[in-house]
């Protein structure tokens, strides 16, 4: 397998021009959005990205705008030598790895505090950008459909993913972008802020990789322990099972739902939520009619969120 060492660009100008440069060519750009400390999951989604696009450009960011104040975000695993050694030994290499420092500066020398300025809306402490006046106070809310499951424990979550995925297209400009199911509804909110706001983007949701025991692959599986780890795999084979029982034709949601939470917390585990909503609205079905639904859980193991989903279709 070939070693191909891709280009590192952290400037958002440079970004831009290298983007309109390789487009003047007649070249097609697709963008893999990723935090860092890549997997196979991401590296799956590179591979997805090659079939839409002849040049890849994988782009690494821990977003602030996502973190809220209780969220610590310098605890987040990052391995910058380890992403470039892994992005250089997959099929097809990468052209382009988009690491910059921060993409909230728009110059000045004031002095930025990283990130985690803290506000207060309707109570609730959130993250805040805004630099004494002169930051970034631009947000894209996609109001419905970031409402419900990790929105409800997250409310600055998805408009920091819009955000910034909003300013990832405004500076690479690619034509595809690829992003992972396994963070479904937030595949669904950049689908729906592409759809509304016309960006040229056709954005791609790239199916779930799992480890072999099952487990949905996560960066934040480092922090499990063997121990939760174990305990963790209650997730996996309570969807798993969920969708069995309604192939079989247990086809009420409330069953099902009750079954995935007996199954999770029996294991030691915390729920956040177990919700079955319908792909594309993301609103709550009663039963499963033969329309496609998807089965989404969050849940703590320790000190670590994990999701997952399991589509279903009769």
């Amino acid at each position: 397998m070939a070693i191909r060492d891709p280009e590192i660009i952290r400037d958002k100008q440079q970004m831009r021009n290298w983007s309109r440069s390789m487009r003047s060519q007649g070249k097609t750009i697709g963008l893999v959005p990723t935090m860092g400390y890549l997997h196979q999951g991401h590296l799956s989604l590179i591979a997805e990205a090659r079939k839409h696009a002849q040049l890849i450009v994988v782009s690494i960011y821990v977003n602030p705008g996502q973190f809220s104040a209780t969220e610590d975000l310098s605890t987040y695993p990052s391995d910058f030598h380890g992403d470039i050694e892994k992005l250089k030994s997959i099929n097809g290499g990468v052209d382009v790895v988009f690491n910059p420092k921060d993409l909230y500066d728009y110059g000045g020398d004031r002095e930025r505090s990283g990130g985690n300025e803290v506000e207060r809306e309707g109570g609730v402490v959130v993250s805040c950008l805004e630099d004494g006046g002169g930051g970034h106070e631009t947000w894209i809310r996609v109001e419905r459909l970031e409402k419900g499951m990790c929105g409800r424990s997250r409310p600055v979550f998805f408009r920091g993913v819009a955000t910034v995925v909003a300013k990832l297209f405004n500076v690479v400009e690619p034509d595809v972008a690829v992003f992972g199911k396994k963070d479904y509804q937030q595949w669904r909110i950049v689908q729906r802020m592409v759809r509304d706001l016309d960006f040229g983007v056709k954005v791609i949701g790239a199916e779930m990789i799992r480890d072999e025991d099952g487990l949905a692959m996560s960066s934040r599986n480092v922090h499990l322990s063997p121990q939760e780890r174990g305990q963790a795999l209650s997730i996996s084979r309570s969807l798993f099972e969920a969708k069995s029982a309604a192939k079989g034709g247990k086809t009420a949601c409330s069953e099902l739902r009750r079954s995935v939470i007996e199954s999770i917390e029996a294991a030691g585990g915390k729920i956040d939520y177990v919700e079955i909503v319908d792909q594309e609205s993301l609103e709550a079905v009663e039963e499963i009619k033969g329309g496609g639904v998807v089965v989404c859980v969050a849940a703590w193991f320790g000190k670590v969120r994990l999701i997952d989903n399991m589509e279903i279709h009769l």
